[in-house]
């Protein structure tokens, strides 16, 4: 029997604006580089099955590309994307975007379910870094969309 060591994290922030307009913006990928400081690049298609080229960076970490894979694609809904180190169950990582329709606003929730035997190893890197990564780039994606509604 073996026990798959899990972690996840989450960050949410709530945006003054409907789901659409910040599915908008979150799907505008070759903006990312004017405004986010977590997600410097992603590349490919949005569709089920798709490889992307994702480039982060955490901050006080260096940045890191990989390759995910697209699992699902919830229009004005969500985004889940799954990448691996190497072989799966080494470090496994698992991406999500959710937004939630809350009367004129929306939650918007990122988050990621880290799994694998390296994930005790990495602990301080998904807890301080790869979180605040989340929190920044959350808070400028509602800085952004809230400004774009008030033009």
């Amino acid at each position: 029997m073996s026990v798959m060591i899990r972690k996840e994290i989450k960050s949410e922030v709530i945006i003054h604006a409907t789901p659409k307009i910040v599915w908008e913006h979150l799907i505008n990928f070759e903006k990312y580089k004017e405004w986010n400081p977590f997600i410097l690049s992603i590349g490919g298609s949005l569709a089920k099955s798709a490889k992307m080229e994702v480039e982060i960076k955490p901050p006080n970490a260096k940045p890191m590309k990989f390759r995910p894979t697209i699992i699902t694609v919830d229009e004005g809904k969500e985004i889940r994307w799954i990448g691996r180190l190497f072989i799966k169950g080494l470090f496994d990582g698992e991406h999500y975007f959710k937004l939630v329709k809350e009367g004129d606003t929306t939650r918007f929730i990122q988050g990621e379910i880290f799994s694998g035997i390296l994930v005790p190893f990495m602990k301080t890197m998904i807890e301080r870094n790869t979180l605040a990564g989340f929190q920044e780039m959350n808070l400028k994606l509602k800085k952004r969309v809230e400004l774009s509604v008030c033009e």
